[in-house]
């Protein structure tokens, strides 16, 4: 059964554009990107998939030439099926494994404009990186991650529980029985994260063993995939820099914490080719005087985490041996204590709002620390908002816990923030004495209602 993706709405609206460029899908292994083409293809009157990896031949019709009026009409020989513009779609997939296919994109838009062509693959990041304007112009990327919360609570069933929380705000707070089955069902989310086959698994066996041994399986696919990465990293360096990045999550990554001894040099490297292949992703500090975020970022001073708490979780476990600790903590704690103790609350947090922005655009995420000697203050994300940066914080305590917010929108002379927490919706004012009395507006929202963070107040 497929699990509807946020993903779908874009694609499908791409394929009734009168006019389209072939789009590159793009993000880590096992993300969901060929199932989600394929049910696309549905839609089609002829569907044809060219795996680059499982079928080698097929890249020999893009060794001589790029002429897609020749490729295109050979191709659908070998495949014994027409691709005819409108009514086809043609889906390149493991496309990193021909540089020519990659080239030959870009011919697809200028001579059969009428074709839908889709393309994917993993690591794809280091084949474009050799060919940096391979389609500047006549390609169209998109970015697809890990399914969010909503897609897996619809991906079990829960459609109505997802409409009743849509109709909350922060105003009308949602009855308790229906905010304590989210906070129950964000604790199992958490634990099997948003990888495709762990969801599928969760729903077919609610059994979190199973869904574990998904999820090291996973991990040991990206492990093996270390050695293609760049001949001259070590690929025990890249599995010793995602494992100390899981450690790390939530706070600022120290290259020198990485085991092994290895130089700085070699760890900057590896974390930036973990980054290219989409498994770590990065919340950079920003000093966040204005909506152009990354034009005050510092790359030096960044915080990692990765792309699904399921893994991340996963990792932790093989790390420190630490499992039933981490399990238990995670289904029994207090909903404040799940939310101040310990990094996947604020990581999710971060995730969720990635995973709701526009995949039409690479979105980066920021934060503020206050780099003065000895200082404490730190804002967990930074939020383009109204024209304005908007402090988000993950919290679960009440006004007196909050004193990095109150110093930042201070220093920055703004007015509102959000909360994030395991609270129920809500909001309120605080009155800052140290800044005249001005008024200082706060929205609470649930870590589980992220996707509704744009709704009108």
């Amino acid at each position: 059964m497929y699990c509807e993706r946020i993903i779908d709405r874009y694609l499908k609206e791409w394929a009734e554009r009168s006019v389209h460029k072939p789009v590159l899908l793009r993000g880590a292994r096992q993300v969901g990107k060929s199932t989600a083409i394929r049910h696309l293809g549905e839609s089609f009157k002829y569907y044809v998939e060219i795996n680059l990896e499982r079928l080698p031949i097929y890249k020999e019709l893009f060794k001589n030439d790029l002429d897609v009026n020749r490729i295109v009409p050979q191709m659908a020989a070998m495949y014994g099926t027409p691709i005819i513009p409108k009514e086809t779609l043609l889906f390149i997939d493991e496309i990193q494994e021909s540089r020519e296919a990659i080239m030959a994109l870009r011919f697809f838009k200028e001579d059969m404009p009428d074709l839908h062509v889709i393309a994917a693959g993993s690591l794809l990041e280091f084949a474009l990186e050799d060919i940096p304007t391979f389609g500047v112009g006549r390609i169209h990327s998109m970015f697809m991650y890990p399914m969010s919360f909503d897609e897996f609570l619809l991906a079990n069933g829960e459609n109505l529980l997802l409409e009743g929380r849509n109709k909350a705000n922060y105003n009308q707070p949602l009855p308790d029985i229906l905010h304590n089955k989210l906070v129950e069902l964000i604790r199992t989310y958490m634990l099997v994260g948003g990888m495709p086959e762990s969801v599928s698994k969760w729903v077919e066996t609610h059994d979190f063993l199973q869904c574990q041994e998904i999820q090291d399986d996973i991990i040991s696919g990206y492990e093996a995939d270390f050695p293609k990465y760049k001949k001259k990293v070590d690929p025990q360096l890249l599995t010793a820099t995602m494992r100390s990045a899981a450690v790390q999550t939530t706070k600022k990554f120290v290259y020198s914490q990485v085991p092994g001894n290895y130089k700085i040099a070699d760890v900057k490297k590896a974390l930036n080719l973990l980054i290219k292949a989409s498994i770590l992703i990065p919340v950079t500090h920003t000093n966040g005087n204005g909506l152009l975020l990354g034009s005050e970022s510092d790359n030096c001073i960044r915080k990692m985490m990765l792309l699904d708490t399921g893994l991340m979780l996963r990792l932790l476990n093989i790390t420190m041996d630490n499992s039933k600790i981490i399990t238990t903590q995670i289904l029994t704690a207090s909903a404040s204590d799940l939310v101040n103790k310990g990094p996947v609350a604020e990581m999710l947090a971060g995730l969720e709002l990635l995973r709701y922005l526009s995949p039409n655009i690479h979105h980066d995420l920021f934060y503020w620390v206050r780099l003065a000697k000895n200082a404490l203050a730190e804002i967990d994300y930074l939020l383009p908002k109204d024209m304005k940066v908007l402090p988000f914080e993950v919290k679960s305590g009440v006004q007196g816990g909050m004193k990095s917010l109150w110093v930042f929108m201070r220093e920055k002379n703004l007015s509102r923030a959000v909360r994030c927490s395991l609270e129920n919706f809500g909001e309120f004012d605080y009155e800052d004495s140290k800044a005249n009395g001005a008024i200082r507006h706060v929205r609470i929202i649930p870590l589980y209602a992220l996707s509704q963070l744009d709704n009108p107040e």
